[in-house]
């Protein structure tokens, strides 16, 4: 068998669409405007990219974006005090600071900084804590597209196996919160997991974010398996440089159900 490719890309412009509608609809119906102001320390080249697109969709959808690029020497007691401005703007709807940050800042302190009801990455620790006890918060986005997806493929997800491979603060645990709130059983697995091959053979869904090139084989998969590869490594192969994901897709491929590519899906 071969499985069903989950197209990222497209799903990600049917969401675009439907925010600039609800964009458009806030607009009309209370004239507000939401922004998103984002900040940037340094010159990370991925960071930038990043930054770059997130300011190119918000105005495509509708919203206003305000870009803060700071230099990478930018103090802790500067940059708490620009986010301390850009929460008290009525203007400013969302706060998002593009990690990592330069070594010398506590991401930590940062984060916390932003008011909870601004931060769109749902980092702050307030947003954590309501996501963990099921109550209504922002939630990081990359967690959250991959429900999406899932509910989009899959229909209700209740009573399945899901298997998360990875506990970053950024996908791993948010991930398995969202996936107990759509009641499914959660195992979260990592690097030091005992049979760790034999855990993800369980998975009716198995959701890859450790960040280590196609770690996981396609003999380590469930037989139509739903499988979500988070990661996005660039290696060389043929001499070529290549982004490949968490999960070797060309064995995996043969076995799941359904599969994210790499890039292309999450």
């Amino acid at each position: 068998m071969t499985a069903t490719i989950i197209d990222g890309k497209a799903f990600a412009a049917k969401v675009r669409g439907q925010v600039a509608e609800h964009v458009a609809r806030l607009k009309a119906e209370n004239g507000i405007t939401p922004g998103l102001a984002v900040v940037l320390v340094g010159e990370d080249p991925a960071s930038e990219v990043y930054v770059k697109s997130k300011g190119k969709q918000t105005v495509e959808v509708g919203m206003n974006s305000y870009e803060h690029k700071l230099p990478a020497e930018t103090s802790e007691a500067d940059l708490l005090a620009l986010i301390d401005r850009l929460n008290k703007d009525a203007a400013v709807h969302g706060i998002l600071v593009q990690l990592p940050l330069p070594g010398h800042l506590n991401s930590d302190l940062v984060i916390n900084a932003i008011d909870p009801a601004k931060d769109v990455d749902g980092f702050h620790i307030s947003n954590v804590g309501l996501l963990g006890t099921g109550q209504k918060s922002m939630v990081p986005c990359t967690p959250l597209g991959c429900l999406m997806m899932l509910r989009d493929h899959l229909g209700a997800l209740s009573g399945m196996n899901a298997v998360v491979v990875g506990r970053s603060n950024i996908v791993g645990k948010p991930m398995a919160q969202l996936l107990l709130g759509d009641s499914c059983t959660v195992t979260i697995a990592h690097s030091r997991t005992k049979d760790l091959a034999g855990v993800c053979r369980q998975a009716d869904i198995l959701v890859a974010a450790v960040g280590r090139p196609e770690m996981i084989p396609g003999d380590w998969v469930k037989p139509g398996a739903t499988v979500i590869d988070v990661g996005i490594n660039r290696i060389e192969r043929d001499g070529k440089n290549k982004l490949v994901g968490d999960v070797d897709f060309a064995s995996a491929v043969e076995v799941a159900g359904a599969i994210t590519p790499v890039p292309g899906g999450v």
